[in-house]
């Protein structure tokens, strides 16, 4: 292209969005959806919030380290600055090819986002962006350099320039603008500079080796030694303050040989494999670990059934009632904070709103354990990858230095879900059933996205990939570290690539040290219609994989029964109840007690039904110890009878009656005797209940017709609750329906703003809305009618919001004007006492 032929070069940020199709506008809107919340008027508004600083700051958390060392770079460059300079900046003079290849890859990057505008032989970074990585004393470079030397001589008498001008060997000069500018020159020739530091002393370079890499600052006495004296002569050192010196830019970019950065990162690190396992190994342990998943919830729920701990006042679970469900869980506090926050984040626990408020099951658990389990997997992984709510935080401290409690406030991280993605994504990069390093997933997720990180005291993103890593493992998402069949159709990702000949291992769970070097397509977050797919495809996966409940058990003459695995849901309530848990595992020891029969008596089972039970579901005969037990407790279930008097004992036998008044230990109830087989008493029925069970009798409660009560706990439930929803990291990626809209209103809004006028129509000055009065504005727009010309026209709506439009009337009749806007690309009808005042557009416009 001749440079006739060649466009105009930008002057603006604006004029270089104006000049992007609207893919690439789209692109950009896309990665920085901030940008069009609310929808911006014109492309000039649009470049004036991409230079705002709140979203250039969160533009710049965004970048890699390699796009962010290229920011950087531009940010100590010339203003603006050359393609050349910009390669010499991150190349240096060995050019390594490395950083040839990747630069502009990663200056396109920062094109689309806005970051940088301009032609290669013009490239800027915008102002804000400039200003923030940009050398300074308050905020030093991440490239350790300093200021310029105009910059550093800024405030230096003109005297003192012409000495360090005359010492470094320059001819002198007339005034300080040219002396700065040879000393500079001076600094930047490779050759002239090496001829320059060869006659320097030893020390002298020593203490330019200190300072080389940054902070260019140190500090000298008023009387500074020989080594020192040198270099402050020559301009290698120029104080900025009483007894301190800086290291110029130009002489520390020779020393570097001119690199801005100590070690350029334009490849990502690799993600290496610490163990590779055969895939059935890892689908088989993964789905070991999902159905452990679903027992532990499970049994949280089991615990919370009649109404779980209170709520504290400021929300969440008290620090002895997490304890308490730690040791009912079997498992670590934080480890239990997980499960309680997962089983919240699923909407299968909430608080009951009561005025003793406590946690319980929502009425979404019962339908959730009606569900088969690899689909109660689902409904627990699906809101797990969601979620904003962090259980590793459990225990720390906030802001206000108040502690963080499980299911309490403050837990939420909208940057959790995102890592928690990219996190499986780079696991999904990896050939099946390769187990990645840690510590190298910790390292590429640095490398894409530095700034957040660095910048805070704790590096948040670190933590939360490694809590990521540790919940997959706990929720079967992963096996052995591994990513599972289940977890790869979880993620919608495509196949494993196949393990090259290195990666193959001599036997299941051989560590191997191979690495990746490629970059796996980036997964992109599903939209909730692609994810529900997603999910139902993992479950189907996961299906095959878990146990078949059982039907039946194993019992022991010890008064044991062992459950060879899981069972169905009617045999495990019912076994629940008749009784206890005694150990957990491969297999479920339950053992028989007076107090566990006594239970499945009051839930109003009878002695032949808890016999025709066991001898239904056991493959094994009934022992006798067992059947003797349950007759045992049967025959002097319900012997007594209690009611409410306050509470009464009634008995046939008045013996067993004398017995109870004779006992010391029923001093406490206050009995005496109404009627031989009465007696009354001052404790309450439950009171009464108890008391007489303690003293070995096995009493059952009555109502007021003397019919037995079936003392079954009912399982409390909370009002139908919603799941938390999670929190969004900023403003949401705008879909195609969205983003078109925006598209075309920006379009629009620039149109109108940018369509020449013609001279004389008197528009506002400064972008403002044209005004005229309403005479004229009427004739204006009858006159358009007949001539079919276009019109600029300032608009006010309903809401007080002003806007420019371009529109052609088609007819103006009763207040209003019916007319084609431009903006809208559609038929409108305006109010005329609504429209400030119009101009007519230029000749060549229309």
């Amino acid at each position: 292209m001749s440079t006739e032929d060649r466009p105009p070069a930008p002057r603006s940020l604006a004029e270089a969005l104006r000049a992007r199709g609207d893919a690439s506008l789209g692109a950009l809107l896309r990665s920085r959806p901030d940008l069009i919340t609310p929808v911006p008027t014109d492309l000039t508004q649009l470049a004036t919030r991409a230079g705002t600083r709140a979203s250039v700051v969160r533009a710049l958390e965004r970048l890699d380290r390699f796009a962010l060392q290229t920011a950087e770079a531009l940010a100590v460059a010339a203003d603006p600055a050359a393609y050349g300079e910009l390669l010499g900046l991150m190349a240096g003079d060995d050019a390594d090819p490395a950083v040839v290849a990747a630069l502009p890859h990663a200056l396109d990057g920062l094109r689309e986002q806005a970051l940088v505008w301009g032609d290669d032989d013009r490239l800027r970074l915008v102002r804000t962006a400039r200003e923030l990585l940009a050398p300074s004393p308050q905020h030093p470079s991440p490239t350790g350099l300093g200021p310029t030397v105009q910059e550093a001589t800024a405030g230096m008498s003109p005297g003192r320039i012409q000495e360090i001008v005359t010492a470094a060997g320059l001819a002198s000069t007339h005034d300080s603008v040219s002396a700065v500018t040879a000393l500079a020159g001076l600094f930047t020739d490779r050759t002239r500079m090496a001829a320059l530091l060869a006659g320097a002393p030893a020390d002298s370079l020593d203490v330019l080796e200190r300072l080389v890499w940054g902070p260019p600052y140190g500090q000298v006495t008023a009387d500074p030694a020989p080594r020192l004296r040198w270099l402050l002569d020559r301009g290698l050192l120029l104080p900025t303050a009483p007894g301190t010196v800086v290291l110029p830019r130009e002489v520390a970019l020779h020393l570097r040989r001119g690199l801005a950065h100590r070690t350029p990162e334009p490849v990502p690190p690799a993600v290496e494999t610490a163990a590779v396992h055969r895939p059935q190994v890892v689908d088989s342990a993964a789905a070991g670990q999902a159905y452990t998943a679903l027992a532990t919830v499970e049994e949280l729920l089991k615990d919370w059934d009649e109404g779980g701990p209170a709520v504290l006042r400021a929300g969440g679970l008290s620090v002895r009632d997490l304890k308490r469900t730690a040791v009912a869980l079997d498992v670590p506090e934080p480890v239990a904070a997980f499960w309680v926050e997962l089983a919240y984040a699923a909407g299968l626990i909430a608080s009951d709103g009561e005025a003793d408020e406590r946690y319980a099951a929502t009425p979404a658990y019962d339908e959730w354990r009606e569900l088969p389990a690899a689909e109660r997997w689902s409904r627990l992984v699906t809101p797990w990858l969601a979620a904003t709510r962090t259980a590793g935080l459990v225990g720390g401290r906030d802001a206000k230095d108040r502690t963080l409690s499980a299911l309490g406030p403050g837990l939420d991280r909208s940057a959790a879900p995102e890592v928690r993605h990219r996190v499986l994504a780079l696991l999904a990069g990896l050939p099946e059933g390769a187990a990645p390093a840690a510590g190298s997933v910790l390292a590429r997720l640095r490398w894409e996205r530095p700034l957040r990180g660095d910048r805070r005291e704790d590096d948040l993103r670190g933590r939360l990939a490694e809590w990521a890593l540790s919940e997959a493992e706990q929720l079967g998402v992963t096996g052995r570290g591994a990513l599972s069949a289940q977890g790869r159709a979880l993620l919608g990702a495509p196949a494993a690539p196949a393990p090259g000949p290195e990666a193959e291992p001599s036997g299941p769970g051989d560590k191997l040290p191979v690495h990746h070097h490629h970059r796996p397509a980036p997964l992109t977050a599903l939209s909730p219609a692609e994810q529900a797919v997603a999910s139902a495809a993992a479950a189907r996966l996961l299906a095959p994989l878990l146990p078949e409940p059982l039907d039946h058990v194993l019992l022991q003459a010890d008064l044991t029964a062992v459950a060879p695995g899981p069972l169905q849901r009617p045999l495990a309530d019912m076994l629940g109840v008749l009784a206890d848990v005694e150990s957990k595992g491969g297999a479920t020891v339950y053992r028989f007690t007076p107090g566990s029969v006594r239970r499945a008596l009051d839930a109003g089972q009878a002695a032949s039904d808890l016999h025709a039970f066991l001898a239904a579901h056991s493959r094994t005969p009934v022992p006798q110890p067992l059947a003797y037990l349950i007759d045992d407790v049967a025959r002097r279930h319900g012997h007594l009878r209690v009611g409410a008097a306050s509470a009464y004992v009634r008995c046939d036998d008045d013996a067993v009656l004398s017995e109870i008044l004779a006992d010391k230990r029923a001093a406490g109830l206050g009995l005496r005797r109404l009627a031989p087989t009465v007696l009354a008493a001052q404790a309450g029925p439950a009171g009464l209940l108890e008391g007489l069970r303690s003293m070995g009798f096995a009493p059952a409660a009555e109502s007021a017709e003397g019919d037995v009560l079936i003392t079954r706990a009912l399982a409390h439930r909370t009002p139908p609750r919603t799941a938390p929803e999670p929190v969004p990291d900023g403003p949401p990626v705008p879909d195609d329906t969205l983003l078109a809209a925006a598209l075309r209103a920006v379009r629009a809004g620039d149109l109108a703003s940018t369509t020449p006028r013609k001279p004389g129509t008197a528009p506002a000055a400064n972008g403002e809305l044209p005004r005229t009065g309403a005479a004229e504005t009427l004739a204006t727009m009858q006159a358009a009618v007949l001539t079919g010309e276009a019109l600029w026209i300032g608009y006010v709506n309903a809401e007080g919001a002003a806007s420019q439009r371009v529109i052609a009337p088609i007819r103006v009749e009763g207040g209003f004007v019916t007319a084609y806007d431009h903006t809208a690309d559609e038929v409108r009808t305006y109010p005329l006492h609504r429209i400030t005042g119009v101009a007519e557009l230029a000749d060549e416009a229309g």
